[in-house]
């Protein structure tokens, strides 16, 4: 057993609360110390406020939501739509992944529906791949970590991939006992209401959510509502004696 911390890490305020908030919540009450971070501010969020505004109000959000469930919480580095694959940025999520020295990382779907999503994974993935790698520079300079990362992919926005087809999971998470929480910590996102209803026609956001894990606990054939795994592990180059290497592992039922 490592060090038993688990890091939710998303593109935006309310994705964590959406697709894997109910496997952080079964995480913490299994013992883990767990870890909060939206990569994107959430300065898009908003057809009447300006990006400063709006910013400032998802990060209180999210922090509020964080600490429904004792949650550290990390702060975002870029705005709304400028979650690009790029050095200088994964040199920043590298160090956030060095710090926390994850044994559990969860992560979005590389099948999901917009770009700040995909990337974040992506992001997110190789940060977890060089956090034993002395010789990969992170901003700012953080020790290397040498230990396995499970990392579990979280089911897409809507259990669809972009091209609107089903996605079935890998792996069932039950998640009936945390699911009071998850909704409890997606309402602490109050700012996204008319924004998701206006943009999204999901003004019963918090409804919707239910109603998407109940269809995956449909799929799982076992659990009334459900948290999905996709088991889609990408290439990756053997790492260097030493280095942390990723693994995928299978969730089912309770942590």
């Amino acid at each position: 057993m490592g060090n038993k911390r688990a890091f939710a890490f998303a593109a935006h305020p309310d994705d964590i609360e959406f697709v894997m908030a109910g496997t952080l919540i079964l995480l913490k009450d299994a013992g883990y110390e767990v870890h909060y971070m939206n990569l994107a501010n959430g300065s898009g969020g908003s057809l009447d406020r300006g990006p400063e505004e709006i910013a400032r109000v998802r990060l209180e959000e999210a922090k509020r939501a964080a600490g429904l469930v004792d949650a550290v919480f990390h702060e975002p580095l870029v705005n709304d739509l400028e979650i690009f694959y790029e050095p200088a940025l994964l040199a920043r999520v590298s160090a956030v992944m060095r710090e926390v020295g994850p044994e559990i990382l969860l992560l979005q779907s590389p099948q999901d529906y917009m770009e700040d999503h995909q990337n974040a994974v992506r992001l997110g993935l190789t940060a977890a791949f060089v956090c034993g790698v002395p010789n990969f520079p992170v901003d700012p300079p953080t020790d290397t970590v040498n230990q396995d990362v499970t990392i579990y992919h979280a089911q897409p926005h809507g259990n669809c991939d972009p091209l609107r087809q089903l996605v079935t999971p890998d792996f069932y998470v039950d998640i009936e006992r945390s699911l009071e929480r998850k909704k409890e910590m997606l309402a602490c996102h109050a700012s996204q209401k008319d924004w998701l209803d206006a943009t999204q026609g999901m003004g019963s956001y918090i409804q919707i959510m239910v109603d998407l894990g109940r269809e995956v606990g449909v799929m799982s054939g076992r659990f009334g509502v459900a948290e999905g795994q996709v088991n889609a592990p990408p290439a990756a180059p053997r790492l260097p004696p030493g280095a942390a290497e990723p693994r995928y592992g299978i969730v089912d039922g309770r942590p």
